[in-house]
């Protein structure tokens, strides 16, 4: 284990990379290189800087910069300094931001030009009583660049960083209600970057290309090196697949990480390109469950026996259990056909995963007694060093989602799914998203991954009206919705019987989906869509 291993945070572990890795490059932007060396004196710098300029430990600080050498410093300088980075997905929409921010309550906030002129429009963060800019015009405010001038004259100690410390507020996407704060402890990032280590047998020096910010600093933390795509962080499913191509080939890069949408439009373009990726060692795709089609597209640009591994878990749990496209192609991808749901893998190490009786109310109090016996579907249930015990200042959806137990909290994922006969976890749809009938509930993961087998379709959404189960239907390009092709979804050979109760098939151009991996289909939507065209 090396020595960055050691930290209590992950701003002292870039200190400790910076000064092992010296002149190895940290970041890639734009073809300009930072070391970990560079890279860690500036986190040092805007550190002291920060609390010079007024910061307090346990301040909260909106940070809302793009990517960037200014994104990477500043966030591992307010965990150096004990100071907390409050993180929203600008993705979310304006209306959204200012909720979350004025829920937030922070400090200060961090952000580029835009970001301070959104915050002007919109009267965000009115608590802020710091506010410093990143790149482009001032505005009139203290830079970056004036904090690290700041942090030059030092004087002031940098604080012990417990593991217990209040380390981030990380927003949920909101794709099942509103967003939430997740609060991180220091102890669970670094708890989850030991697990990333060990899982995906991580080296130092590996270069990753990071399309999701927050993993980079995962990547960082780990001794790699990110190169950081040009594209629009907030629309994976939109990226053009050159820029993540060209980057690739021409850093030789180890390590992608990417929503299945993103996955998806990379692999169709692809494959159409006769393009290959032969230096990717390992993919990883999280957010939402990957489709095998997506699996095996993606695939044919490796080189064979490359793993696209699908960590399982959420904003407040990460990861939690962990396949592969091995796993999935050779085997689980049959039984999804079958409507058995997608698996997702087994728990991974320290991670206790209970599947309990479903309940839509609180559970106070944990008992042994909510568990259900094996292959029945329950709520999945999670305990461990990388699952958060916090909303921050959301006490009535703290009761909803965590459990006491007297030592600590179980945290309800809001999943449903069973485990099998050989002790891997299946995910069968959201508890929030089940279809009641006059015949009994539908889980939406189980009855999509039926209709899904169907040649023609990309992907389906099973809804409510009322009493009756709906199934909206996104094509592949090229198709046209007919109803002889709604004839032979209805009539697929094989189909379940528990399937048959599904007789309204309508067919959608494009689904709507969550904001941050544009791949979680927004069924809330859906359903009043549907309700409307049934009118």
């Amino acid at each position: 284990m090396s020595e960055a291993a050691t930290a209590t945070d992950l701003g002292s572990r870039l200190l400790d990379n910076a000064k092992r890795l010296g002149d190895q490059p940290a970041l890639i932007h734009h073809d300009k290189i930072t070391s970990f060396a560079e890279l860690g004196k500036d986190a040092e710098l805007l550190a002291h800087g920060f609390l010079r300029a007024g910061l307090k430990k346990n301040d909260r600080v909106a940070v809302l910069i793009p990517p960037s050498r200014d994104f990477f410093a500043t966030a591992f300088a307010l965990f150096r300094a004990g100071v907390t980075p409050v993180l929203v997905d600008p993705g979310i929409g304006f209306s959204n931001m200012g909720r979350c921010l004025s829920e937030a309550a922070p400090d200060a906030f961090v952000g580029s030009a835009k970001a301070h002129l959104a915050r002007a429009i919109g009267g965000w963060s009115a608590t802020a009583r710091i506010k410093i800019t990143a790149g482009g015009p001032s505005l009139g405010l203290p830079t970056l660049e004036t904090m690290r001038e700041l942090g030059r004259k030092r004087g002031l100690d940098l604080p012990a960083v417990p593991p217990d410390g209040r380390a981030a507020i990380l927003f949920t996407s909101g794709s099942t209600g509103a967003p939430k704060g997740a609060v991180y402890e220091h102890s669970m990032f670094s708890a989850q970057v030991d697990q990333l280590r060990e899982l995906f047998d991580i080296k130092e020096g590996e270069l990753s290309l990071a399309t999701f910010p927050l993993f980079g600093l995962f990547d960082v933390a780990l001794g790699q090196t990110v190169v950081i795509p040009d594209m629009d962080f907030t629309r994976p499913g939109m990226v053009d697949p050159m820029a993540i191509v060209v980057p690739i080939q021409k850093h030789r890069i180890h390590q992608l990480f990417g929503s299945p949408a993103l996955l998806d439009r990379v692999g169709r373009f692809g494959a159409q390109h006769g393009i290959a990726l032969p230096t990717l060692k390992r993919v990883m795709s999280a957010g939402a469950p990957v489709p095998a089609k997506t699996l095996a597209l993606f695939s044919k640009l490796l080189n064979p026996n490359v793993p696209i591994y699908t960590p399982y878990g959420a904003t407040e749990a990460l990861p939690v259990a962990l396949t592969s496209s091995v796993e999935v192609l050779e085997e689980t991808a049959a039984r999804t056909l079958r409507g058995e749901g997608v698996c997702v893998g087994r728990p991974v190490k320290g991670i206790e995963a209970a599947v309990i009786r479903i309940e839509d109310g609180p559970i106070k109090t944990w008992s042994e007694d909510l568990r259900v016996p094996r292959g029945r579907v329950g709520e999945i249930a999670v305990k461990g060093p990388v699952v958060t015990g916090e909303y921050f200042r959301r006490v009535s959806d703290m009761a909803k989602a965590k459990i006491g137990d007297g030592k600590g909290f179980w945290h309800r994922m809001g999943d449903l799914g069973y485990y099998d006969e050989l002790g891997r976890l299946w995910f069968c749809g959201r508890k929030a998203h089940r279809v009641r009938t006059e015949r009994g509930e539908h889980y939406t993961i189980c009855v999509e991954g039926v209709f899904n087998a169907h040649p023609k379709v990309k992907r389906s959404a099973l809804v409510g009206v009322g009493l009756n189960p709906v199934l909206c239907v996104e094509l592949e390009p090229g198709n046209a919705p007919s109803d002889d092709l709604k004839n032979e979804i209805l009539n697929l050979p094989g189909r379940p019987e528990f399937t048959r109760d599904i007789k309204d098939v309508l067919f959608h151009t494009a689904f709507p989906v969550d904001t941050r991996h544009n791949a979680k289909i927004n069924r809330e939507a859906l359903a009043v869509w549907a309700a409307r065209r049934l009118e």
